[in-house]
């Protein structure tokens, strides 16, 4: 099956499919109340949303904000159940580093979950710092320089 992968800033028709997986994966799976995962409409307004689409239905996402200028922080990553283990997570990262020339990012930089890091790991994130608590989950800070 093929995966395309789609982009917009701001609230959109990929925004909304964006937020269904959030919900399924963070609110139904996880159990984060939605109050957390819906933290701040600013940040959907701003936001850059991704999602990747596996014969045209919404698969896997993550969301882009530049808090600081030439940096993204990357949040809300997270693949639909039945689409975990394909490959991805990893298509969407390389989408978003060939994307962020064009907006000038030079480093990536996230909070992940502690039994996602070894992916993060494994597409070239350190962890620094100390780990910490979000929703109720460990996490670890984790960055990528771009070239």
């Amino acid at each position: 099956m093929t995966t395309q992968i789609k982009h917009q800033s701001g609230l959109s028709h990929i925004h909304d499919d964006a937020l269904y997986i959030r919900k399924i994966v963070f609110v139904t799976e996880q159990g984060v109340p939605l109050d957390d995962e819906l933290d701040n409409p600013e940040n959907e307004e701003k936001a850059i949303h991704i999602v990747a689409y596996v014969a045209n239905q919404p698969a896997a996402t993550a969301r882009l904000l530049e808090e600081t200028p030439g940096t993204w922080h990357v949040q809300r990553v997270a693949t639909l159940k039945n689409m975990r283990q394909r490959g991805i997570g990893k298509e969407i990262f390389h989408y978003i580093e060939a994307l962020a020339p064009s907006y000038h990012i030079h480093c990536l930089y996230l909070g992940a979950q502690l039994h996602a890091s070894p992916f993060y790991t494994q597409i070239g994130f350190v962890a620094y710092g100390p780990e910490f608590i979000e929703a109720g989950i460990k996490h670890i800070s984790m960055k990528k320089e771009l070239n």
